[in-house]
């Protein structure tokens, strides 16, 4: 008897140490976010800085951005033109590795990117779109 109430003790334990390790997010991880193919691609670099000053010409119509954080701190990126941000747009990055992307729709014209992050004031870059 005492065998048996030991099993089924051990039995739950091994089961709520389980559960509980796929609650954490230890029994699976998802895949983690990879550029799109054809993606136009900026980079986050050391030092608070993107990879380059200045990025393009590029098609206008909509382009796919890919969001590379090389740096080991949050960044973020978004678009604007006559120091009005493009709406509906902004890609996040939190640690080194990190990839975000996402679609905008961008006339021809001469843009800036920005990183938003506070104290961040100097990442910034010229894109031209034709």
């Amino acid at each position: 008897m005492w065998d048996s109430r030991l099993r089924v003790k051990t039995l739950l334990l091994g089961a709520s140490i389980i559960a509980s390790t796929a609650a954490c997010g230890g029994g699976s991880s998802s895949p983690a976010e990879t550029v799109p193919p054809g993606a136009f691609v900026v980079k986050a670099v050391p030092t608070l800085r993107f990879d380059a000053t200045k990025y393009g010409p590029i098609a206008a119509g909509e382009i796919t951005f890919g969001y590379v954080n090389e740096d080991s701190i949050r960044h973020t990126l978004i678009i604007a033109k006559d120091d009005q941000k493009v709406p509906n747009f902004k890609l996040v990055i939190n640690k080194k590795s990190d990839v975000d992307s996402g679609p905008v729709t961008l006339d021809a014209g001469t843009y800036t990117l920005i990183c938003d992050v506070p104290g961040h004031n100097n990442m910034k870059a010229t894109l031209v779109v034709e």
